[in-house]
């Protein structure tokens, strides 16, 4: 039976297996043409999903905190007149939590996870915003095109991060990102491949050739967005450029509701 990629439709060719949850043998495919990886189709994706962040996932805070500071970057420097944000599969909710406390008028939304840091503020699914951002969000992802569309009828650029996968072009055990072990990495991507998906929708697809990206109506040069996003630079970048925080009115905008609820 040939195996067709998600992402371009060419035929995708068997390039590994591995043990997925520590007991499913899972066959992954990669595409001949754009290199795309796929898992074959994830029937194990209700127990991954037990519990929505994996438990292996210690990484989480120190990740939010410095994505906090790229998106800042981001939008100061490429969306200056932007006022309205969503984080597409927000998790618990401590990135939107951070960015309001940075002065970003960011709601989210979430298919799995119960928001704990930022309930108050969940997305109007008819509302339209001038920038997503949806991190860590891609991989796990089992129909790549139809997930992009959903997150296009929500505003036109999309800031987000998964990992590419090396040059080397290691199997499933030869690279800590399939993270076989939760069993919720289903979709790993080459930069074709993702060229290919901002092409589909006649947008341009900027990387900082890492983990970093933006697919967007907007020429920005490729140099300019490696530096503006860096981990390290960000924060530097970001003393000069700040907003005043949302904490404040949130606070009165939560009590508010909070009294009406009591009353």
């Amino acid at each position: 039976m040939m195996v067709k990629c998600k992402v371009c439709s060419s035929k995708s060719n068997y390039f590994g297996s591995a043990l997925v949850l520590t007991k499913y043998k899972v066959k992954y495919y990669q595409c001949s043409n754009c290199k795309f990886v796929q898992t074959e189709e994830p029937y194990w994706l209700d127990e991954a999903y037990n519990s929505a962040i994996s438990a292996v996932d210690v990484g989480i805070v120190k990740r939010n905190r410095e994505l906090a500071e790229s998106t800042h970057s981001l939008i100061v420097n490429f969306f200056k007149k932007t006022k309205s944000f969503l984080d597409y599969g927000a998790g618990y909710g401590l990135f939107v939590r951070l960015m309001r406390d940075k002065g970003f008028n960011f709601y989210w939304y979430d298919k799995y996870a119960e928001n704990l840091f930022s309930r108050n503020f969940k997305g109007d699914k008819n509302k339209k915003y001038d920038l997503i951002t949806a991190f860590e969000v891609f991989k796990h992802l089992p129909n790549p095109i139809e997930e992009v569309e959903a997150m296009l009828k929500h505003g036109k650029s999309i800031f987000f991060s998964t990992y590419l996968l090396p040059k080397s072009n290691p199997k499933p055990n030869q690279w800590w990102y399939y993270v076989t072990i939760a069993g919720q990495h289903v979709s790993i991507y080459t930069r074709k491949s993702l060229e290919i998906l901002a092409k589909k929708h006649k947008l341009n697809f900027i990387t900082d050739g890492k983990n970093l990206h933006l697919i967007t109506p907007l020429k920005i040069s490729e140099a300019k967005f490696r530096i503006i996003v860096n981990k390290k630079v960000s924060p530097i970048l970001n003393i000069f450029r700040k907003r005043k925080s949302l904490i404040n009115k949130d606070f009165e905008r939560i009590s508010g509701i909070i009294k009406e609820k009591l009353k």
